[in-house]
């Protein structure tokens, strides 16, 4: 029998990565990510497998969708241990505290309204658990997971993403994890993989290239200084790992070259003040030009102005700020945090800009307002959309349709997941006319890693 990939999440949707690669008895998990935006649900549903007989976890990197479900894996009795490279393990820390933070403030929100309380997922003791069972795994390392050996190689889409090489039985897989963006200058480009039977692919803009670098740092730079100059707020909602601090990288490239006016720059989110502290401590994981910036002493990601905010109440006075700024708060998706309140009080002000650098899913809150919304609701209030909108494509840390193809030019099958079903298909059909053979991952279906 061939060893066998078997998807149990991110198959149709862009979150909740899951897959499950097995052979001869072993059971090797790649990833064990939560659900997020509208599939939230979906984190209380069972894994489709036993967690007790998963022998080890290989991680791809540390998005709360590719590691969120890692604490309820323990558990529910996993009792193996989670490997991944060091500047992962350093970032998973946190970004699993702070998830552990908001679905206790969630269930104590819905406690006090009267509302069904949500169980949590898992607590301190299961994130305890999980943290003893942490164990480093560099690149270009081969090890031996039972019968598979398994390499990781740079993905570029965050400091230490990885994705997999496993090969067992003269069978070889890859799996992408997140592919980063080639045309951004904070990371390095992607390794491009060895030839595999199977190549499993995300494929969150299948549908589309991203707009030039060179372009949107021209729109960005433009959006800043036009918003500035008017006395405005520059509203961006951002993911506190990466998109914060790349966001912070090029306004200070742009002070630095006198194409926006310094003005304050708040970062209101106390998960990318963590992420910016682990971000000292993991310097090799960045481009060169980057880890040239950090040995002549100069911060990269450090504008002239920038504040982090720890408390409620210095997030709250940010509200009655004076004069021109720059707030930076989470979630990226709108889908909680900070920035709601930032939009309740600065969505109505034409002074002002909304600006979009990251993903917003359909049916979310960011993309009624990229669509058009004249007013929006917000903690039981209509909010009029005033302020100018706009999105900055090119930011994204994912890799775009082109370089997807570019990515899986040699390789002879691939299995699409992490993506929207039409995006997808749209990848999919392009490969097709290439002559690769490409198919739409199915939840629970197993895939054989035939010659």
């Amino acid at each position: 029998m061939d060893p066998v990939f078997v998807p149990y999440g991110a198959a149709g949707t862009v979150t909740g990565s899951c897959h499950l690669l097995a052979y001869k008895g072993y059971r090797l998990l790649l990833d064990c990510g939560a659900y997020q935006g509208e599939a939230e649900p979906r984190n209380y549903t069972p894994f489709g497998f036993d967690p007790a007989r998963v022998q080890a976890v290989v991680v791809s990197h540390a998005h709360l969708d590719h590691i969120g479900r890692l604490p309820r894996l323990v558990r529910e009795g996993f009792r193996g241990k989670v490997y991944a490279t060091l500047p992962t393990l350093k970032l998973l820390r946190p970004i699993l505290e702070d998830a552990l933070k908001v679905m206790r403030e969630e269930a104590a929100r819905a406690r006090r309204k009267g509302l069904p309380v949500p169980e949590l997922l898992w607590d301190e003791d299961d994130l305890a658990e999980l943290y003893r069972r942490l164990a480093p795994f560099p690149y270009y390392e081969k090890r031996a997971f039972g019968p598979f050996q398994v390499e990781l190689q740079n993905a570029g889409h965050l400091p230490g993403s990885a994705f997999v090489v496993a090969e067992a039985a003269g069978r070889r897989l890859v799996f992408s994890g997140d592919l980063g963006n080639r045309r951004k200058e904070v990371l390095p480009d992607p390794d491009y993989p060895p030839r595999a039977n199977l190549t499993v692919s995300e494929g969150t803009y299948g549908d589309r290239p991203h707009k030039p670098l060179e372009a949107t740092l021209d729109e960005f730079a433009l959006t800043v200084a036009r918003t500035l100059g008017r006395g405005g707020k520059l509203i961006v909602p951002s993911f506190a790992l990466e998109r914060t601090q790349e966001v912070l990288y090029y306004l200070r490239e742009f002070e630095d070259d006198g194409r926006v006016p310094v003005a304050p720059v708040f970062v209101d989110s106390p998960l990318a003040s963590r992420v910016s502290a682990v971000y000292e401590e993991v310097k090799t994981a960045f481009s060169l030009k980057v880890q040239t910036l950090f040995r002549r002493g100069i911060d990269p990601f450090r504008p002239k102005k920038l504040r982090y905010t720890e408390s409620v109440e210095e997030s709250k006075r940010l509200n009655d700020l004076k004069g021109p700024a720059t707030i930076i708060a989470g979630s990226g998706m709108l889908t909680g945090g900070r920035i709601l309140h930032h939009l309740l009080h600065h969505l109505p002000n034409p002074k002002n800009t909304l600006l979009f650098v990251g993903y917003q899913p359909r049916g979310g809150l960011g993309r009624r307002i990229i669509d058009g919304a004249p007013s929006v609701r917000i903690y039981g209030h209509e909010v009029p959309v005033r302020a100018e909108v706009r999105t900055l494509g090119g930011f994204s840390g994912h890799a775009g349709q082109d370089e997807l193809l570019d990515w899986l030019k040699a390789e002879p099958s691939v299995l699409l997941v992490h993506g929207e079903p039409d995006k997808l298909e749209a990848l999919a059909g392009l490969l097709r006319a290439a002559g690769q053979r490409a198919r739409l991952a199915a939840w629970g279906r197993p895939y054989p890693l035939g010659a």
